[in-house]
Parts: C-alpha cells; sequence; structure tokens
C-alpha cells in the first residue's frame, strides 16, 4: 500500500473504529472505506446504515427498510435503484459497500421479526419463548391499552422479567 493511501486511510480509519455510524462525506471516502472493509448489506440495512450513503435522503432510507421489512429483498443495485426510482447510474458509485446477501424466510435460521402491535396469537406463537398465553396477553393488553409504544413499554406493561425480554427483542419490531 503507497504512503499517500495510506495517509488518507488512517484518518477514515480512525473515525470509524470511534463512529460505526460515521455518515460517509464523499464518494472518495466510501471508497476507501470499502478498502477497509466496511460492508453494508441490503437486505438488512437499517435506516442508518443507508444514511451513511452519501447521497441518500431519511425519507430514500426508510423505503428501502420499509420494503424490505415487507418481504422484498435487494437482489442487486438495479433493485435498488428501481425501489428508489432513480437510475442505476446514480448509484452506482455505492456499490464498493453494498453486499446483497439472500435470506431464505422460511429457514429456522432466518429470524423473521414480529411486531407485537400488529400480529396475530399465532404469530406470537411461533417466537421462541411465546407461548399461547403470553401471545394472547400481548393482543388482548394491545386491543385494550393501545400500541406499545416500545420495548420497555411492552415489558412493563405485561410485567415480563428482564431475561425473557431480553430473549424476545431479537424476535421483536415496533
Amino acid at each position: 500500500m503507497g504512503n499517500g493511501l495510506k495517509n488518507r486511510l488512517q484518518p477514515l480509519q480512525t473515525r470509524l473504529l470511534n463512529d460505526p455510524y460515521y455518515r460517509f462525506q464523499s464518494f472518495e471516502e466510501l471508497t476507501l472505506a470499502a478498502q477497509l472493509g466496511v460492508v453494508i448489506d441490503a437486505n438488512q440495512a437499517t435506516v442508518d446504515d443507508w444514511l451513511r450513503l452519501p447521497g441518500l435522503s431519511i425519507h430514500q432510507a426508510r423505503s428501502l427498510v420499509s420494503l424490505q421489512r415487507s418481504g422484498l429483498q435487494f437482489h442487486c443495485l438495479e433493485d435498488i435503484a428501481a425501489a428508489l426510482s432513480v437510475p442505476v447510474s446514480q448509484l452506482q458509485r455505492l456499490a464498493p459497500v453494498l453486499r446483497f446477501c439472500y435470506y431464505d424466510a422460511d429457514s429456522v435460521c432466518t429470524i423473521q421479526p414480529v411486531n407485537p402491535n400488529s400480529a396475530s396469537v399465532e404469530q406470537l406463537t411461533r417466537i421462541p419463548d411465546v407461548d399461547l398465553f403470553l401471545a394472547r396477553a400481548i393482543v388482548q393488553n394491545r386491543e385494550q391499552r393501545g400500541r406499545f409504544q416500545s420495548m420497555a413499554d411492552l415489558q412493563q406493561r405485561l410485567a415480563l422479567p428482564a431475561s425473557l425480554m431480553g430473549n424476545l427483542i431479537h424476535y421483536l419490531v415496533l
């Protein structure tokens, strides 16, 4: 690695180590980040992940995450361009950090987050550690007291022990 490249990579590497959600200020930084091993999985990216990329708006980031949560999987840069109604050429410079991994929704290894504000009893019972009694309690509490505002709200309203909640947060999304 040449000294010039090394000199440009070092400050960025320091920033990335100190702030893993650092928002890249230019496409040059993005290219350097790719050389440092930064990867964003398009099918698991959060709004914050998308916002790290130069040129993407909060509206676009939310739209991509919403599509992803609805079950859509992105297979290539063209899919993202189509979802955002922009030309592929506009997104081409994001390619060095984007990865398109496939996740089988029916696999027991793939966690499909469930929203307790809209899930049925049947959907909730598919979550490990949620028996029929707890699933019914979640739905009944939601119907009587309204939507859960946060994971902490759900835990408090149902008086769930921290150990159980620690397991559930991996399967629930609000």
